[in-house]
C-alpha cells in the first residue's frame, strides 16, 4: 500500500513538474485560439448542428481559460477581466444546451462581448468580418466575407445579412 501511495505521489509530482516547464502561449496566439474556437461555435450554428456547437463551445471555454494575462497592459487586463466571465458564461451555456434556439440566444451575447474584446486588443492575425442580421437584429463575427447567418442556419435565410465592419489582420 505504501508503495502504491509513493508511486501515485511521484506520478503527480512528475506531471506538475512537466506542466510547469511548458511555455505558456503568447497573448496573441492565445487570443487567436479563442477566435478559432468562437468561429467553430458560429459554424456549428450555421449548420444547425447542436452537438458540434456544444463541443466547439466547450473548446472555447478551454481556450478562454488558457489566455495568459501576464503580458497584458493595464487597460487590456482590466478589459479582459471585465469580459472573461461573460464570455465563459455564454460559452458554457451553449456547451450545456441541447436546444439550438437557446444556443443562439447565448451566441448573440457572446458575439457582442467577443467583438468588444477583439476590437480593444486589436491583435487578431486573420481578417475578421463583423456581420449583422437586420431581421434578427444580431451581430456575429465571421472569418469569411460571404454571409452565413448563424441565427438562421441552413435554409433560405442563410445568406441574409450584411457586413458592418472589416477588422483587418494585425501583422506583428
Amino acid at each position: 500500500m505504501k508503495t502504491l501511495k509513493a508511486l501515485l505521489f511521484l506520478t503527480l509530482v512528475s506531471l506538475n513538474f512537466n506542466q510547469a516547464k511548458a511555455d505558456p502561449p503568447t497573448l496573441s496566439a492565445a487570443l487567436n485560439t479563442v477566435i478559432k474556437a468562437y468561429l467553430g461555435v458560429k459554424n456549428g450554428l450555421v449548420t444547425n448542428n447542436v452537438t458540434t456547437t456544444q463541443s466547439k463551445a466547450m473548446e472555447l471555454v478551454r481556450a478562454l481559460d488558457a489566455v495568459p494575462d501576464i503580458n497584458m497592459n493595464a487597460d487590456q487586463h482590466r478589459l479582459w477581466f471585465d469580459y472573461l466571465n461573460k464570455l465563459v458564461f455564454d460559452s458554457r451555456h451553449i456547451s450545456e444546451s441541447g436546444d439550438i434556439n437557446h444556443q443562439r440566444e447565448h451566441f448573440s451575447s457572446l458575439s457582442d462581448n467577443m467583438y468588444t474584446v477583439l476590437k480593444k486588443f486589436n491583435i487578431n492575425t486573420m481578417t475578421l468580418y463583423r456581420q449583422y442580421s437586420p431581421a434578427d437584429r444580431y451581430y456575429w463575427i465571421s472569418e469569411i466575407p460571404a454571409i452565413k447567418n448563424p441565427y438562421n442556419g441552413i435554409g433560405n435565410s442563410l445568406a441574409k445579412g450584411e457586413t458592418s465592419e472589416v477588422m483587418k489582420a494585425v501583422v506583428r
